[in-house]
């Protein structure tokens, strides 16, 4: 019927979690907090690996690579689930969501690509020690790096160019606090084949692809630590057990989001799923690296 009078939604409401005012407002802290911490535990990662000779080689570039882009990815989402949850920026635009939604996959798929050529960094540099350094030099970290935020970016293009094209005559509130593929596909009163149809070769492609490289590139580190010594082997395993974590939860949270074949209407499950992407992973490299975290104080022991 409002398809027929020429009127379609224009803009939606994000209802965010539910909950009275003082109940939201402890949420709202954490996410915060966690979102400050965040932000100035990469910008010091990007700051002292920039600083420190000692600390220009690929891994080190790969995980600054990745810090920047953890800083956008939260940027993108906690400002505004802040506003939705005090009730203050609850409204959104469509094409606003629109942007929300490629930017929020885009970087998403990035990160994926940074993981899986972590990963295939770490496997050279533990299974292939004397020629590591003659295989990854300082231009094929920049393709690599380049080409992972090249193909994050492009593989979502499809992905947010049809979810454009949808038409959404109401209701006009969304079940979450940001603009996501299945919060629009719920509310679109369009067909939706084409967006589920791209979405699942696409999430395989970026997120299934990605994971099985990083599995089997730590299948073969793991292979190599059985004929190590113990101390070769903690020393190997205290450069990956950080970025494993971060992979585990990632891609583990990000298959159950994305990599199915149709639009599921578990909203309230996803803002869980979400949170956890987007205010815990980016927290656990910040917390975690210890080479960095020792730098700076053996600088000023220096000086």
């Amino acid at each position: 019927k409002d398809m027929a009078n020429g009127t379609s939604v224009e803009e939606f409401i994000l209802l965010g979690f539910l909950g009275k005012w003082h109940s939201r407002f402890s949420p709202v802290v954490v996410f915060a907090l966690m979102y400050s911490l965040t932000v100035i535990g990469n910008a010091s990662i990007i700051a002292t690996v920039w600083m420190s000779s000692n600390l220009h080689t690929p891994m080190y570039f790969f995980l600054c690579s990745l810090s920047f882009l953890e800083m956008w990815d939260t940027t993108s989402v906690v400002a505004k689930a802040i506003g939705v949850r005090l009730g203050t920026s609850q409204i959104i635009s469509f094409r606003v969501c629109i942007l929300q939604l490629f930017f929020l996959l885009s970087l998403g798929s990035t990160e994926c690509f940074l993981l899986c050529v972590m990963a295939y960094d770490r496997y050279l540099a533990i299974c292939c020690p004397l020629r590591y350094s003659s295989l990854v030099n300082s231009v094929l970290s920049t393709q690599l790096a380049l080409s992972s935020w090249l193909g994050g970016f492009l593989a979502i293009s499809l992905l947010a160019f049809l979810t454009s094209r949808l038409t959404f005559c109401g209701p006009d509130v969304i079940n979450h606090f940001l603009c996501d593929i299945d919060s629009c596909l719920a509310l679109s009163c369009s067909d939706t084949w084409p967006v589920e149809l791209a979405t699942f070769p696409v999430s395989v492609i970026v997120v299934v692809a990605s994971c099985v490289v990083t599995l089997v590139s730590y299948m073969y580190i793991s292979s190599i630590l059985r004929i190590q010594s113990v101390h070769g082997w903690k020393r190997a395993f205290s450069t990956c057990s950080v970025h494993l974590s971060v992979a585990t939860i990632w891609f583990g949270s990000t298959m159950f989001l994305y990599v199915k074949p149709a639009a599921q209407n578990s909203l309230d499950l996803h803002k869980d799923m979400n949170t956890l992407n987007t205010a815990v992973t980016p927290f656990i490299y910040t917390l975690s690296n210890k080479e960095v975290k020792q730098t700076p104080g053996q600088a000023f022991q220096r000086k």
